[in-house]
């Protein structure tokens, strides 16, 4: 075998390993798509759930606070001020809620829409936060359904009941309602408490449409 052969070969070699090397990364590519798309279908039928909750959530918070608002529109007498505060309390928290329960299925949208995996991520994280967050709000309203029937004919005439048994309860409302306000935080998710008290498809649905785009960083690491 002569040198012009020689070469001849080693230039088909080189073809052959450069059409295989271009074929491997039209497979990854194509692998790496198809991983994408199965991921991100799967995140959004979790997240199109979650909206569907959260429309759920807003429309009966709506009625809810409507029902409230009519009974403080007729209650607006003294002898049911503790009445008329405890409701107007709760309409408040309750209305907070909506709203941001409301950016959040807007949000989901904009998740659904994204092209970018570190935008969804980023999003996902915000949704993950505000969520936490919607919930210390609605925990500050607890010591309020303590206190709606109370009345000042009622601690005129059986002060002691009022004293020793409803204000202690409300008061143990109140701390309770202070002390997940002051811990429900994102740094104490894996702490027993939070997942028991976070156990629903309103969070789970979040973590696990996280999952599911993280698993696309890590397709794309070991690939």
């Amino acid at each position: 075998m002569d040198d012009v052969q020689l070469k001849e070969l080693w230039n088909s070699y080189e073809r052959q390993i450069e059409a295989s090397r271009i074929l491997n990364m039209q497979s990854w590519v194509l692998n790496m798509k198809c991983f994408e798309e199965l991921q991100k279908q799967k995140a959004g039928a979790r997240l199109n759930r979650l909206i569907t909750i959260k429309t759920v959530a807003v429309v009966l918070g709506i009625i809810w606070v409507l029902l409230l608002g009519f009974l403080v529109v007729h209650s607006l007498v003294l002898s049911k001020i503790f009445f008329v505060i405890s409701l107007s309390m709760i309409m408040l928290f309750t209305t907070i809620a909506i709203v941001i329960y409301i950016k959040h299925i807007v949000l989901i949208r904009q998740i659904n829409n994204s092209e970018s995996i570190v935008e969804t991520q980023e999003r996902l994280a915000t949704l993950q936060l505000s969520t936490i967050n919607v919930t210390r709000i609605l925990f500050l309203q607890a010591p309020f359904y303590c206190t709606w029937f109370i009345s000042p004919e009622w601690l005129r005439n059986d002060w002691q009941s009022v004293v020793f048994i409803t204000l202690p309860i409300a008061l143990l409302f109140t701390l309770a309602s202070l002390w997940l306000f002051r811990n429900i935080r994102y740094e104490n998710k894996d702490k027993r408490w939070f997942k028991i008290l976070f156990n629903s498809p309103e969070w789970t649905y979040v973590l696990k449409a996280q999952e599911f785009i993280n698993d696309i960083e890590e397709f794309r690491r070991e690939a």
